[in-house]
């Protein structure tokens, strides 16, 4: 149901080319800011939050969850976009377990759509072979397929 939503929301973007970490972070917002879920001072906050409090949007190896529990550039949407880069980003030299290809990227009307988004991505990165097909993911299409090992 969620890379199905995902899907149908035109929240998502596949990228080829190598990005800096702030690269990915406004590309990864962009999905969301075509359809108005937030503003681009929503990916402004997120790079600043990475900044001063270090890659806490690495949530387990080769996945960033973007997020901004301040609402800055929030336009009161609760939404989760998706975007696969083919060019792992680096979030912090020298440590390969902070490089990213698959990020999912929150937004929320409160604390508890937040935590409601987040308990939902969690229960979806827990499947290692959704994590495994998310890793090496190529089409838009693929995340229908994907969603259907998540609801078996």
């Amino acid at each position: 149901m969620l890379l199905r939503d995902i899907y149908e929301q035109n929240h998502y973007a596949f990228v080829k080319t190598p990005m800096t970490w702030e690269e990915s972070i406004r590309e990864c917002c962009k999905p969301l800011e075509a359809d108005g879920t937030v503003n681009s001072e929503y990916a402004d906050d997120i790079i600043e939050c990475v900044k001063k409090f270090g890659p806490y949007i690495v949530i387990v190896p080769n996945v960033a969850m973007p997020h901004s529990t301040a609402r800055i550039g929030s336009n009161g949407k609760t939404a989760i976009g998706f975007m696969h880069s083919d060019v792992p980003v680096n979030f912090e030299d020298g440590d390969d377990e902070k490089q990213v290809k698959t990020f999912f990227t929150l937004s929320a009307t409160d604390q508890d759509a937040h935590l409601k988004n987040m308990q939902m991505l969690v229960q979806v990165l827990m499947n290692g072979e959704v994590l495994e097909r998310l890793k090496n993911i190529q089409s838009p299409e693929e995340l229908l397929e994907i969603d259907e090992l998540i609801s078996e």
